[in-house]
């Protein structure tokens, strides 16, 4: 598994190798792509969704269509005026990603807008020159810019309260003026947080009820940018409490993202509803819950919020804070009785959601209350889920509490990948988890289990560590492949060039007999026709023509360097007894410089010793082989049926 490389902030070496020519291109392309400080634009905060794991999204490595749900889309905001000045820099670290501000300086540096006298009169609060200009008529404080923004806009917008006080003196009407987005001094005010200028605007028949086209009215902008004052005034003066937004989100629902918990209390208090749904279904319980806020789980809760109340997709307010790794509100939502059984409706349960994202804390307040029988269903384990994202700490605690080690992913579940895996040991197998794989194997898992046996993952990928775990707790060495049939063991197709690997597989009872069972004996072999790369071999494809029986001699002779192919043979052939090497085999050999001592191998009869040794480790079988050294046994005798001592053939 190659480590991630890390990136050194501090070196700017990226830019000593370009050309003048680039450096331009880079600079232009940089200038092009700023942002201009205010545009009529809103402000983007994209709210928290309602639940961005579903079952069928949490195997992720080879799942070539995960069907993820989709979180809520970015609601908007109050918009800032064209005006608005821009925000204070912040100190910025030069680093390659972030080039130092040396080059070009004048595109590097930030746009500076140019004022009106007007807007320049509202920003710095000069109230004496605003007075003199509406004393002069000239009308020009109730022209609208590109934006539909009048000078009140702007004054409601800045908290400029004596600007504010002269606007409306001067032009009663225009309270309830809109900008294009309809936005009206109000819900500026409001959502900025300005109390003088929103207390002014309600004394002078500013309008509580409109909304602007997100149907954000001035209550909802003061919970979503939390004021308590302005709250208190808006529903002092009778604001509608429930009125919802453009995705059904209330002001008790923004009171709730932001944690408010006297804003919370004041809603309810005013006639809140706290079964309100949004759009994905919802409630401000579930809010809460996905953020944690347990001083607001509890007074919903007070108040006869449903624990269990469900989002469209099934998710309900623990899954989301046991989603998001809140330990407290889990805690406090199980104190309550929150259902751990009830799933998403992909299956999910809360448990596999917290096993996903390694919040190993919640893992613990999960179990004990998570039905088995409810996981069993599922068709997911959460020991799944920690085998296949290396969460050795959360597997240990499943295993430990008694997962079934071999339970399988169901039909559904395993058609997400193309390697068509099924157990917790595949996963950690693949990812090259020693660690996970000795913790499965010691609690019992079985590997032997899947379509394409785990053995062959770890042979493929050269891990002779895991191969010889796999094979001290049974792993077949045998085991075939569904997508590439071979007349010999295809553990020795994918690794015949190492022998250490080879050799391993071969004691531990890897049959090399068929690879000297070739149809075509001496007779002449028909070309060696090309077949799927090994790479493909553990993929299942249901549009993949058959793939044609693979013979050894093909394979050999088909080796990049041939040079490999005498020492291959000549391993095996003591493993075997009496056997004749077909046309093929004796046509890649010849050329090679061993081939002297290989066909004097070849040649019958075998050393009696050999052939003792094959006859005795045959009835014994492999595993009770692994038991010799417990017997009153020579060594010598025990290493000999082991293959730790080589047999020599007689002298010619």
């Amino acid at each position: 598994m190659a480590a991630m490389s890390e990136v050194n902030l501090d070196d700017y070496s990226v830019y000593s190798s370009l050309s003048d020519e680039e450096l331009l291109q880079i600079a232009v392309e940089r200038s092009l792509s700023d942002k201009h400080w205010p545009s009529d634009c809103d402000q983007i905060s994209s709210s928290s969704s309602s639940s961005s794991s579903s079952a069928r999204a949490l195997p992720t490595r080879t799942s070539p269509n995960p069907r993820r749900r989709h979180p809520d889309p970015p609601r908007h905001l109050n918009h800032g005026p064209p005006s608005r000045p821009p925000p204070p820099a912040h100190p910025c670290v030069s680093n390659c990603a972030n080039p130092p501000t040396g080059l070009f300086p004048s595109i590097y540096r930030p746009v500076r807008r140019e004022f009106t006298p007007l807007q320049s009169m509202i920003i710095n609060g000069d109230s004496e020159a605003l007075l003199e200009l509406v004393e002069r008529g000239s009308g020009s404080e109730m022209e609208p810019s590109d934006e539909g923004w009048i000078a009140l806009h702007e004054a409601a917008y800045y908290g400029q309260l004596e600007c504010v006080t002269i606007l409306i003196g001067a032009h009663p009407d225009s309270v309830n003026r809109c900008t294009l987005k309809n936005k009206t001094a109000l819900v500026l005010a409001a959502g900025r947080g300005n109390v003088s200028c929103v207390d002014f605007l309600l004394k002078n028949g500013a309008d509580l009820e409109v909304a602007d086209k997100n149907r954000e009215t001035p209550l909802f902008a003061a919970c979503e940018e939390p004021n308590e004052a302005i709250v208190d005034l808006l529903l002092r003066s009778g604001a509608r409490v429930n009125r919802c937004n453009i995705q059904g989100v209330t002001a008790l629902h923004e009171a709730c993202r932001h944690g408010q918990l006297k804003l919370c209390r004041k809603l309810l208090e005013s006639g809140a509803d706290h079964h309100a749904k949004n759009i994905y279904g919802i409630r401000p319980m579930f809010t809460a819950a996905q953020l944690g806020h347990v001083n607001i789980i509890q007074l919903l809760a007070k108040k006869g919020a449903d624990i269990n109340g469900q989002a469209g997709d099934g998710a309900s307010p623990l899954f989301e804070a046991c989603k998001n790794g809140h330990v407290c509100a889990a805690d406090e939502l199980l104190s309550l009785k929150a259902d751990a059984n009830r799933s998403t409706t992909s299956g999910l349960l809360p448990l596999h959601v917290a096993v996903q994202n390694n919040h190993s804390r919640v893992v613990s307040l999960l179990i004990p209350a998570t039905s088995r029988v409810k996981v069993q269903n599922s068709g997911i384990s959460p020991l799944h889920i920690a085998a296949e994202n290396n969460w050795d700490d959360i597997m240990e605690l499943l295993i430990e509490s008694g997962f079934d080690v071999n339970a399988k992913l169901s039909e559904d579940h395993s058609e997400m990948y193309e390697d068509r895996r099924s157990t917790a040991i595949y996963s950690s197998v693949y990812n090259g988890n020693i660690e996970a794989v000795e913790m499965l194997l010691e609690a019992g898992a079985d590997p032997n289990l899947d379509v394409f046996n785990p053995l062959l993952i770890a042979v493929r990928l050269g891990r002779m560590d895991i191969a010889t775990l796999l094979l001290k707790y049974g792993a077949d060495a045998n085991a075939k492949i569904p997508t590439q049939p071979s007349s010999f063991p295809v553990a020795i197709l994918l690794r015949m060039e190492t022998l250490p690997m080879l050799k391993l597989l071969l004691d531990n009872g890897c049959d090399a007999r068929p690879c000297f069972d070739c149809p075509y004996g001496q007779k002449p072999h028909p070309p060696v026709m090309p077949s799927r790369s090994r790479i493909d071999e553990m993929r299942i494809s249901t549009v993949a023509p058959p793939q044609r029986c693979v013979q050894f001699c093909e394979a050999v002779s088909s080796l990049l360097s041939r040079r490999a192919a005498g020492p291959i043979i000549s391993m095996l052939l003591d493993y075997v007894s009496h056997v004749r090497l077909c046309s093929r085999l004796l046509e890649v050999l010849e050329s090679h410089s061993d081939w002297p001592s290989i066909k004097l191998k070849a040649r019958p009869p075998h050393p009696l010793m050999q052939l003792c040794r094959l006859e005795i480790r045959r009835p014994v079988g492999v595993q009770r082989l692994k038991l010799l050294h417990t017997l009153p046994l020579p060594v010598r005798l025990i290493r000999f049926l082991l293959y730790d001592v080589a047999v020599h053939a007689p002298e010619v």
